[in-house]
This record gives structure tokens, C-alpha cells and sequence, in this order.
């Protein structure tokens, strides 16, 4: 709540379970985050270490901790309860060290096995990715272009990873649409701008489970 105060930053997501964290952390497209450290599972300072130098805030009412917050390399350490004067101090540390590092370029594509062999495909050109209705260990991936490619033995999660979030979302058990094909949709229908070879307009499943991630991403 202290964190949507704060014109400058985004709250990409916010997790009550630093395992639910974990899991999905691998998938998120963001810059630092904010962790307190005594928590039930996994503490915070075991997060910080899987971060792969990712900056970290900590908020925490234990002040025992600063030491080994500053050992790894914490932006800065605030004491609950949080201020927001105090936490815009360290949200302009953070930006302040993100500014002095290196841009690293945003990867356009992934390469995969497919049944034309290794094949470099393009995020942006990509339209859908269904289960194959051959082998359910296999995708298809539809580009905008008409072109198929069957992408041999790959989880939907593994896709997801490799993916860009703010680009693609899982809609149903089955299929991953680029949101870029997206016409309009409804509770639980997605109408594309994609057409079948009569050149009627594909529609899609939008099922329960993913109702709500969708909805996020389209907003």
C-alpha cells in the first residue's frame, strides 16, 4: 500500500509466502524487491542469496539482522514500522544504483527443438501455443504469419520461463496466446484477430483458473 504512494515505482506483484515468491520470482520482469526477513519456510535472507544479485530492500522489525543484510549487498534495511518518508529513501537508493548499471538487452527470441530442427523463433512473431493434439508432451506454435512449428517435448510451465511475461498468457490448459492477438473478450471467451482458412476469426477458451492473470495483463 506504502509502495502504490509512490509515484515512481510499479508494484509488479506482492506475495504472502515466500515459496508461492520462489516459484514464480523466475518468471517476473522486475528491477528490486522489498522482503522481510523472519518468515514461516524460507527467510528472507535465504531469498536474497537465490537472487542472483537481483537488489533487495529489507523491511523487518529485527534490527539483529543488518549485518548479514548489508554482507549481501542489501540496498538498505528498514525497520518496521515501515515510513513512507523512510521507504522512498531507499526506493531512491535503489533507482539511484539501478541508474549505474550496465543495461543488459532484452532477449527477442528463444531457440528451440522442433520438428524442422533447432529453430530461432521470435517472440513477436509468435501467436499461439497449443498442445499437439498428436503428442500432448509437444506444443504448436502458430505464428502471425500462417507458419507452424511443433516444438518437440515442452512443458507449458517451461514455455511460461521462457517467454515474456507482459507479452504472453496461459488461458486455458491447453493453449498460451500472445496478447497482441487479442480482439476483444468476455468472461470466459478470448475473440483473436487470428483467422482459420475459411478467414473466420479464431476464438478461445478463457477458463477459471487463469481468468484473473489474464485479466491483469490485459488492463
Amino acid at each position: 500500500m506504502l509502495c502504490e504512494q509512490i509515484d515512481e515505482i510499479e508494484v509488479v506483484k506482492a506475495f504472502n509466502n515466500s515459496e508461492y515468491f520462489i516459484r514464480e520470482s523466475v518468471g517476473l520482469d522486475f528491477d528490486f524487491c522489498i522482503l522481510d526477513i523472519e518468515m514461516p519456510g524460507i527467510d528472507g535472507l535465504q531469498i536474497a542469496n537465490l537472487m542472483n544479485g537481483k537488489p533487495v530492500i529489507f523491511a523487518t522489525a529485527y534490527k539483529e539482522y543488518a549485518a548479514e543484510a548489508f554482507d549481501l549487498n542489501a540496498i538498505d534495511y528498514i525497520r518496521k514500522p515501515v515510513k513512507l518518508e523512510r521507504l522512498k529513501q531507499a526506493i531512491l537508493k535503489a533507482k539511484k544504483i539501478l541508474g549505474n548499471q550496465p543495461s543488459v538487452p532484452k532477449k527477442t527470441f528463444f531457440q528451440l527443438n522442433t520438428d524442422k530442427g533447432k529453430a530461432i523463433l521470435f517472440f513477436e512473431k509468435i501467436a499461439l501455443i497449443q498442445t499437439s493434439g498428436i503428442d500432448s508432451r509437444d506444443k504448436i506454435a502458430k505464428l502471425f504469419d500462417g507458419e507452424e512449428f511443433v516444438l518437440k517435448n515442452i512443458t507449458f510451465e517451461k514455455l511460461l520461463e521462457l517467454l515474456p511475461q507482459s507479452e504472453f498468457c496461459r488461458i486455458n490448459k491447453k493453449e498460451i496466446i500472445s496478447l497482441k492477438a487479442v480482439q476483444v473478450f468476455s468472461f470466459d471467451e478470448i475473440s483473436s484477430n487470428l483467422q482459420n482458412e475459411a478467414g473466420k476469426f479464431l476464438s478461445f477458451t478463457l477458463s477459471e483458473n487463469y481468468r484473473n492473470q489474464f485479466l491483469e495483463k490485459i488492463r
